[in-house]
This record gives structure tokens, sequence and C-alpha cells, in this order.
């Protein structure tokens, strides 16, 4: 069967994300009417009148622009960690990135919100500075990433299982220092102000902090869409790239440093939200093919969509209680991975 055009797909996927937007806007505790919705937006900002209007512009929509803005930024950072592999199970939360920006992000959090004695998990974020929790989330990150590419990669290979395992290992010492930092916390209020980064949420989204995880996204994905052609090399091999006249080595490293600022500025506004970089990557490959100049884009606006309706999912499901949003995505994604698991060891197999 023959691929739709990648237009198309990027009509109707931006068309799922306008809808799942007014869905987000709609429900909650508060229910408002789809076309009331529409007319608080369509009419701006200045139209305040009201609680309708306060809940939608101030509580709302900050946070479901956070989510599509996370989602698409997961999403793309799949893509690119996938292809920097070669490896269909790669993720940001598998590979232990999520976890490395968790533990930096915590660390920033309860060592500034000792020394100013103040809670509150975002509000630290604009009490510590704008830009210290993110540089501490890509150092950690970064940290990561290195490590379980180290540890996988031996006598020039990597299989899936030692890349599995190395990503395993890596995510559970760092969640292991996240906890030992929450425990040698010096004031309880410290532990609830961060327990969000190792769940995964949204709740917290205000105005003023969506600019810089808005940034990272545009500018990471128009450099990795400009950077398509020598990702598309290395679904060719190691060899094979450096024949077609590719540095993989200098190539990989930069990419990583730049997945890696992405994913930590998302994950010190989001938490460490898991499994969208490994679903989203591979549903938007079947539907585009493999190619990146079409896959990132529709990855981008699938991850948009997929994280808003999952946020909407956790507001609703267990209404007047709050789901974590990573609880959620881990729901869906948790099979999802058997799935890839138990079907890459069988190509493997038929391979050795």
């Amino acid at each position: 069967m023959s691929r739709p055009r990648t237009p198309a797909v990027v009509v109707l996927l931006a068309a799922a994300l306008l809808a799942s937007a007014v869905a987000g806007l709609a429900l909650g505790p508060v229910r408002i009417a789809p076309g009331q919705v529409l007319d608080i937006v369509l009419g701006g900002p200045g139209r305040r009148g009201g609680a309708f209007a306060s809940i939608v512009w101030d509580v709302r929509m900050p946070r479901v622009l956070l989510g599509a803005v996370v989602g698409a930024g997961l999403a793309v950072a799949g893509t690119v960690l996938q292809a920097l592999v070669r490896n269909p199970l790669a993720d940001p939360f598998l590979l232990g990135a999520s976890s490395g920006a968790s533990l930096g992000a915590v660390l920033v959090i309860v060592l500034g919100a000792g020394a100013a004695g103040t809670a509150g998990a975002l509000g630290t974020i604009g009490a510590i500075g704008a830009l210290g929790v993110p540089a501490a989330a890509f150092a950690g990150s970064m940290g990561a990433l290195v490590a379980v590419y180290a540890m996988a990669r031996r006598g020039g290979t990597m299989t899936t299982g030692r890349l599995i395992l190395a990503g395993v290992a890596v995510q559970y010492v760092l969640s292991a220092l996240t906890s030992l930092v929450l425990v040698l916390a010096a004031h309880p209020d410290q532990v609830r102000s961060v327990l969000f980064w190792t769940l995964g949420g949204l709740g917290g989204a205000r105005w003023d902090e969506l600019p810089l995880p808005a940034a990272a996204l545009l500018a990471g994905t128009a450099l990795l869409i400009a950077l398509a052609r020598p990702l598309d090399l290395l679904l060719a091999g190691e060899e094979g790239a450096r024949t077609l006249g590719l540095d993989t080595g200098r190539f990989r490293a930069a990419v990583f440093v730049l997945t890696s600022l992405v994913i930590g500025v998302l994950v010190a506004y989001s938490g460490t939200i898991g499994f969208v970089g490994l679903m989203v990557p591979h549903a938007a490959r079947m539907v585009v093919g493999a190619g990146h100049r079409a896959l990132l884009p529709v990855a981008a606006l699938g991850g948009a969509v997929f994280l808003t309706l999952a946020d909407l999912v956790a507001r609703t499901a267990a209404a007047p209680e709050e789901i974590p949003v990573g609880v959620v995505t881990a729901l869906v994604g948790g099979p999802f991975f058997l799935w890839m698991l138990r079907r890459s060891t069988r190509v493997e197999g038929v391979a050795g």
C-alpha cells in the first residue's frame, strides 16, 4: 500500500491538534461548551470577563500549550535518538536522558529552595533563575546519554539487549540518586515541590514559563530538520555513512548535545514523561516512511496531539483527583514497549 503524502498527514494532524486543544480547554472539573471556548479564544486575551474566560486563559490554556510543546519535543528527540543509535527502542526515558534531566533539576531545586526557603515546584524555578534549572537538566540529560551510549557500544557494535540493559541500569541509578536527594531534603515542603519531576505533570504551567521550552522546541526542530540528510545517512549503517562522506563521530556528538539540550529544557518544566518518544516516532514512520525531512514534523505534531490527549485523560479520568500524566503515558507505552521488544528480538534472532 502506498503511503499518504506528507502534506495531507500534516493537515490531518494539525486538525487533530486543534480538536484536542479545544477539548483540553473545554473539559475539566468545570465543563465549558466548545463553542463558548472558541468564542473566548477568538475574542483574545482581553475578553477576561467572567469565570469561564479566566479558567480558559489563566488555567487551561498555558497547560494545553505546554503539553503540546513537550509532546512535540519528546517525539522529535525520540526520533533523532532512534536514528543516532539505529535502534527503534531508543527513547529519552528508556535511555535515561529524562531521568538525568530530572536529577539535575531536582538538585538545583532542592539546593536553591533550601537557600531561599521557598516552596512550590515551578515557583522555585522563578526564585532560582530562569536558566538554572534548565541548565542543570541539560547537564544531567547529556551525562546520561553519554553513559548509556558508552556502556552499550562495545567492539563497534550495539545490540538491542545491551542498549536496553544500559539504559535501565543508568535510569535506576539516576532515579535512586533523585530519591536520595529528596530523602535528604531539609524541609518536607521541598519534597512535595519537586515530587512532580519524578512523575511528570503539567499542572504548574504558567504563561511566563512557556517561552523557553517553546523556543527550545522550535530552534531544535528547525536545526534537526536541516540535518535530515545526515540523519538519513546513518540509516545506511556506520560504514555506509562514512563512505558517503559523513563524519559519524562528530555528527553524533553534535546531535547528542542538541538533543540533550531540548530534553533538558522540556523536562525542567514538565518532569519525567516516558514513552512519548518511543511510540510516536514509530507510528509516524509507519505513515510517512523513514526520511527525516518528512518524519520529524509529522512526529512533532503527533507527539503534541498524544500528550495533549494524555493530559486531558489525566485531568478527567479520576476527577476531582488528578493523575500524573506520566502515569497515563506509561500505561499506554508499557504494552507498546513490550510489543516492540518482542518484535525486535524476533528480528535479531532471524538476522543472527
